[in-house]
C-alpha cells in the first residue's frame, strides 16, 4: 500500500516522478498552478503540449518535465464549478483517477498533486478535498506501482482542509 502525505509547498519544486498540473482543456498554459508549472518547466513544455491537441475535462495526458525537478507532468483539466449540479464531483474524481492510472501504467513511483479546480475554477475546497482524499486513498490500497502520493497545498487554509478531509476519511474507514 502506498503512502499519502499532505504538505504545504510549491509543486514546481518537488523532485518526484510526476507532478500533476491543474490544466485547462487547451493544455497551453494559464493562470495559477498551470502558469507556474509552464514557467518553471520552460518553453519546451508548451511546445510538447501543442502536439497533444488538448485534453477533455476529467481526463489526463503526460509530458516530460523539462526544467522541472519532476521527470514528468501529468496535465488534467478539472471541472469549473457551476454550483455542484453539473457532475462536477464526477469530473473531479475522474481527474484524480485518470492521473493515478496514467502514473501507474507509466511505472511512476512518486506523484505530487495540487488541489485541482479549487483556484480560478471556483470548486469549494472543502468538497474538493473530500473527493481528492478518498480517490487517492482508495487507489493507494491496491496499487503495486505508485509508492507515494503527495498533496501539495499552496496555502494554510487548503492544507488544514485536506488534513481534516484525511482525518474524516480515516475515521470512516475504521467504522
Amino acid at each position: 500500500m502506498g503512502k499519502f502525505k499532505i504538505e504545504k509547498g510549491d509543486i514546481t519544486l518537488y523532485e518526484v516522478d510526476a507532478i500533476v498540473n491543474a490544466a485547462n482543456t487547451t493544455l497551453l498554459g494559464g493562470g495559477g498552478v498551470d502558469g507556474a508549472i509552464h514557467r518553471a518547466a520552460g518553453p519546451q513544455l508548451l511546445e510538447e503540449c501543442k502536439t497533444l491537441n488538448g485534453c477533455d475535462t476529467g481526463k489526463a495526458k503526460m509530458t516530460k518535465g523539462y526544467l522541472l525537478p519532476a521527470k514528468y507532468v501529468i496535465h488534467t483539466p478539472g471541472p469549473i464549478w457551476h454550483g455542484g449540479d453539473n457532475y462536477e464531483d464526477v469530473l473531479l474524481k475522474s481527474c484524480y483517477q485518470h492521473c493515478l492510472k496514467l502514473g501507474e501504467s507509466s511505472g511512476l513511483k512518486t506523484m505530487a498533486f495540487p488541489s485541482i479546480s479549487t483556484g480560478v475554477y471556483g470548486y469549494p475546497v472543502e468538497q474538493a478535498a473530500g473527493i481528492a482524499v478518498s480517490t487517492i486513498c482508495e487507489f493507494l490500497k491496491w496499487t503495486e506501482v505508485v509508492e507515494e502520493v503527495i498533496m501539495v497545498c499552496h496555502d494554510e487554509h487548503t492544507l488544514q482542509t485536506y488534513q481534516r478531509a484525511l482525518n474524516e476519511y480515516l475515521e470512516e474507514s475504521r467504522m
